[in-house]
């Protein structure tokens, strides 16, 4: 029992650990470490075999890489042509432009092989121009060593990692002098290899190849990342920075490694290259699969000895995961207020207290759920609330409109316009109100049923009543609540305009800020007195919806906005008696609650 319940409060990753090691690690450390010590000899010898026939292949396809730049230098060193074209002094740059056309040997060079990627000759020339073949060298190239290096050694190719200027990329390139006219005048000519051609043939090796110059600068590699660096970079050791052909033992990054290096020294040349493969020991040991197989008798005794105690702890750890199962089947079956309790501190004791949390969170997740359907229903219902409060439910609507186009057809008849255009509009202002659904419709269908609203109203006030409407473009389509806007209005027409004989005007204005909409409805009414305007806010601050009311109010509206967007919503009023009232309310951008 004690066991038992030691076990129950080990952690999962303690308890397979032990099982691990008791059963199968500690015998088969030892049988692997018997017959991984017989057979590394062997391993690393075959390694290190394929390893030098890898090298020699790469020094061999590579020695055929390089030959075509260096049969190109011969030809171009002694090409008169060439040599005219970089020196000849030219009377204006339209002979210089008319000489570089006429010479394509450099361009046909560059199409024909596909070893080289570019041809630079560098040659001194005031009245010549740069076009990226022909190149006059500035102090800066000048300077640099491995030009320097070219004039020095007299006609001799030397290969080196340097900088096109044209690409701004460092390759591999062939460098070398040449004479430019019989007083001794040089001229430098670099020919790039083409850097794919060389990946292509280091990208086959299975261990890391690297091709250095005589600066131990990584002109290749078959890891595109050490291209570039200085072979001190990658932590070798120091001696392989200068040692020759042959193989070493040495450390690499800190690892037991064998390093293979072949020189590759291209003909009449004053430098060269060294191919160097790096195989680690471990890289090597890792492709021992005979080990597995002069292994798999002790292995299997080993594992024969694993399958007893991992079975045994299986099982244990089974009846309690099957309580916990058992368990979330009946709260499946919908029983949410039922916890279980498993003893044991380990994994499976942990996850039995998260799943009593996790149901909590559900339950209480699905009453959330619960209460906001309730709400949504509540939205729609005060949005069909509208509809019906529009018109008495009695008249039917086809009778309606059909009278009153009846009505405006013989007023039109009798060339009393003013009266059609009114009768207009009032049919067109209760069709769109009875086909308000519960979802929203863009701001300028709203605007636009509060502009028929007010032309209606303008018929019977006439100059009594005035009014602005500003909307900001962009909030056209902008998605609110149908007859959000119209009842504010027809508010202020009632205690805005009925109360002065002088009358009104209602101004609607609709602005753009960073989160949405401002939307204001004031007019220079009569106002509210201070105690009135109290009791307004406090009655549309109250829980409680109209019951007794005939028309559309503040209230119906305040409560869909606050329903709908939040208290953040909510209809802000400020009046003053003889001044006016403005009424703001906000609604958010992008927000569509269809």
């Amino acid at each position: 029992m004690y066991f038992i319940r030691m076990m129950n409060d080990m952690r999962m990753k303690k308890k397979l650990a032990f099982t691990f090691i008791s059963a199968a690690i500690l015998p088969l450390l030892l049988s692997g470490l018997y017959l991984t010590g017989k057979l590394r000899e062997i391993v690393i010898n075959n390694a290190f075999m394929q390893v030098s026939d890898n090298v020699d292949r790469v020094r061999k396809r590579t020695e055929e890489l390089i030959k075509v730049p260096l049969d190109i230098s011969y030809r171009l060193s002694v090409d008169n042509r060439m040599k005219k074209v970089a020196s000849r002094e030219y009377a204006n740059y339209g002979e210089v432009i008319q000489a570089y056309r006429e010479y394509t040997d450099i361009r046909d060079y560059i199409q024909l092989y596909k070893e080289i990627s570019g041809i630079r000759v560098y040659v001194e020339n005031p009245t010549a121009l740069n076009n990226w073949e022909f190149i006059q060298p500035d102090n800066s190239i000048m300077d640099q060593t491995w030009y320097r290096e070219a004039i020095d050694q007299k006609g001799l190719a030397g290969w080196n990692l340097i900088k096109d200027e044209q690409s701004d990329t460092e390759s591999i390139s062939l460098i070398r002098s040449f004479p430019v006219d019989a007083v001794g005048k040089k001229g430098v000519l670099v020919i790039n290899v083409d850097q794919q051609q060389l990946s292509s043939i280091l990208e086959q090796e299975s261990f890391t190849t690297l091709i250095v110059d005589s600066r131990n600068r990584i002109v290749g590699s078959n890891e595109a990342e050490l291209t570039g660096m200085n072979l001190s970079d990658i932590k070798v050791d120091e001696q392989i920075l200068l040692n020759q052909e042959g193989s070493y033992n040495t450390v690499v990054k800190g690892k037991d490694s064998k390093v293979v290096i072949a020189d590759l020294n291209p003909p009449n040349s004053w430098n060269g290259l060294r191919v160097i493969s790096i195989i680690t020991v471990a890289g090597i040991t890792r492709e021992a699969d005979q080990v597995i197989l002069l292994g798999a008798v002790v292995i299997l005794v080993s594992l024969l000895f694993a399958v007893l105690l991992i079975y045994a702890s299986a099982t244990l750890l089974s009846r309690r995961m099957l309580r916990l199962s058992k368990h979330m089947a009946k709260v499946g079956s919908g029983s949410w207020e039922t916890y279980i309790h498993i003893d044991g501190k380990d994994e499976v004791g942990l996850l039995s207290k998260q799943f009593n949390t996790l149901l909590r969170s559900v339950h209480d997740l699905v009453q959330e759920v619960q209460e906001t359907n309730a709400q949504k229903n509540l939205i729609e219902q005060r949005q069909s609330e509208i509809r019906f409060k529009m018109l008495a439910s009695q008249i039917h609507p086809h009778f309606l409109f059909n009278s009153l186009e009846s009505i405006r057809m013989e007023a039109h008849i009798r060339r009393q316009d003013d009266i059609a255009e009114a009768v207009w509009l009032l049919s067109t202002l209760l069709r769109s109100s009875l086909e308000a659904g519960s979802g929203n419709i863009p701001l300028r269908e709203e605007i636009e049923r509060v502009r028929c609203y007010l032309d209606m109203q303008k018929f019977r006030y006439e100059d009594r009543l005035e009014y602005h409407l500003t909307v900001d473009p962009d909030l056209q389509e902008l998605p609110v609540p149908p007859l959000i806007i119209q009842p504010l209005v027809e508010n202020s027409i009632l205690h805005g305009l009925d109360n002065r004989e002088e009358g009104a005007v209602i101004t609607v204005e609709v602005k753009k800020i960073t989160d949405g909409a401002l939307i204001k409805v004031f007019d220079n009414g009569a106002g509210f007195p201070p105690e009135r305007l109290a009791g307004i806010r406090a009655e549309l601050a109250e829980d409680v919806h109209e019951q007794e009311s005939e028309r559309i109010g503040m209230r119906n509206v305040n409560d869909r906005l606050v329903l709908m967007y939040g208290e953040s919503s909510a209809l802000r009023i400020e009046s003053q008696p003889e001044t006016g009232t403005t009424i703001t309310f906000y609604i958010p951008g992008g927000v569509d609650n269809d």
